[in-house]
């Protein structure tokens, strides 16, 4: 079968393999998205009356066994066929002739790949939100477990004031719930209908966009058809810039533990089966996870200027440019997942030492104490602070438990609120899990059946 744009002339070799790039590659993940909104524009077809029930029952049907061999990783899609699209339509054409030509009609590859990948997206976020979650869940219960374990925090990495390491675990889970706000803004972007906005102009037939866009079980639609077009590109970019918060989450917490470990602290050793050893010096027990985590935050973030830069100072309408925010936006997807779940298996399996934590609360830490308590006694702070801070040598004795329960404020670490940060994190969840279950329910009824649409 010919391209889906070829009008009697053939493209030069080196400019279509320049053009078509590793798309076809890219694209054996969206084989399934890009199905289910098939299904969807064939019975709108049908309900605008270009086809007959009985054709989008059969188109359908069709686009089922795709859909089936897509999510078995058993369909093929050739460098020929260029994208997903066309490698689909070949093959209904070839099981069902003309009717597979038809299923094109009224719409653009445009509006097809935005659709698939928001209906991809949004899959994959829900993953990527669910492997977030459990990662949090690993930090609450390493929080409760020590909520008063001593430990000393630091400002320019240098002794400050007494916390635990309860405080430290939970501020982790609160940051990434706070990422995930973020993320989930992102999905409720990619959560809206785009069939029926064809090449950004519509097309003079009478198409219900509401209709295909609830079959998909879409949000709600996206009204402006060419603001579905310039949204592409721009779309990825939010999800990317949500993706890349969570990493820069994950790179923190990276470094905290790759200086906790650190033999001259001793505050936490990380798991043996974690790391890795050195090629020469027998002894070595490398983190290797913890600092691909930093690394590979720098890899999303570069995913997120790639596409900016991409669509910074295009024009309104399709441009070819938005191809190469697809790799992108796939593969920001699946880092974030995976380097999610290295988190989460690494502070689960984390073993702390008290004692090494405690034997840190130099008498230094406690000067803000004593300060505060001369303060208390009627001097001045600034009076206080000149004293304290040129008297360091005669602290004297400070219990933590005392310096502990002075610290009981709203999220200090006398009183944490760990079910506070657990409640924002559940009220997210459930909210993102709804919404799950109503899409998937829309996606299920308009297949016939379930239908797995990413796997990260």
């Amino acid at each position: 079968m010919a391209k889906l744009w070829e009008k009697g002339y053939a493209l030069d070799s080196l400019v279509e393999a320049f053009t078509v790039g590793n798309d076809y590659e890219l694209d054996r993940s969206l084989v399934v998205a890009d199905c289910l909104g098939s299904m969807a524009h064939a019975r709108g077809l049908a309900r605008a009356g270009i086809i007959t029930s009985e054709d989008a029952d059969a188109l359908v049907d069709e686009l089922l066994n795709i859909a089936r061999k897509g999510e078995a990783g058993e369909f093929e899609i050739r460098p020929q066929d260029e994208d997903v699209h066309t490698a689909i339509e070949v093959e209904l054409t070839e099981r069902l002739g003309d009717l597979g030509k038809r299923i094109h009609t009224g719409r653009s590859r445009n509006d097809q790949i935005i659709t698939a990948l928001r209906i991809y997206g949004r899959s994959a976020i829900w993953q990527v939100i669910d492997a977030t979650a459990e990662t949090c869940d690993a930090f609450f219960t390493l929080a409760e477990t020590h909520a008063q374990t001593a430990m000393p925090g630091r400002t320019h990495l240098q002794i400050a004031m007494p916390t635990t390491f309860g405080l430290w675990a939970a501020s982790i889970a609160e940051a990434l719930t706070d990422d995930l706000e973020v993320l989930s803004t992102a999905r409720r972007l990619c959560d809206r209908g785009a069939l029926g906005s064809a090449a950004s102009y519509g097309v003079p037939l009478p198409l219900d966009r509401a209709y295909t866009s609830d079959l998909l079980g879409f949000e709600r639609l996206q009204n402006n058809v060419l603001a579905v077009n310039n949204t592409r590109g721009r779309l990825e970019l939010s999800v990317l810039t949500a993706l890349e918060s969570i990493m820069l989450t994950l790179s923190k917490m990276a470094t905290d533990l790759i200086l906790f470990s650190l033999p001259e602290l001793g505050y936490v050793s990380l798991p043996e089966a974690l790391c890795s050893g050195s090629s020469i010096m027998p002894q070595k027990r490398n983190p290797d996870g913890l600092e691909l985590l930093r690394s590979r935050t720098g890899v999303v973030g570069g995913y997120a200027s790639t596409v900016r830069n991409i669509v910074r100072s295009l024009p309104s309408g399709y441009n070819r440019d938005f191809q190469d925010t697809k790799e992108p936006f796939l593969r920001g997807l699946a880092l974030t997942a995976l380097a999610v779940r290295v988190a989460g298996r690494t502070v689960a399996s984390l073993e702390v030492h008290p004692d090494k934590l405690r034997d840190a609360l130099v008498p230094e830490v406690y000067a803000t104490d004593v300060a505060l308590d001369r303060v208390q006694g009627g001097e001045s702070f600034r009076d206080a602070y000149r004293y304290v801070g040129t008297h360091l040598g005669d602290l004297g004795a400070y219990q933590f438990e005392t310096a502990l329960e002075r610290r009981t404020g709203i999220g200090m670490p006398g009183a944490p609120g760990f079910d506070s940060g657990r409640d924002a994190l559940g009220r997210l969840l459930e909210h993102e899990r709804g919404r799950r279950h109503q899409a998937n329910a829309a996606l299920s009824a308009l297949a016939g059946e379930e239908v797995r649409v990413s796997s990260l």
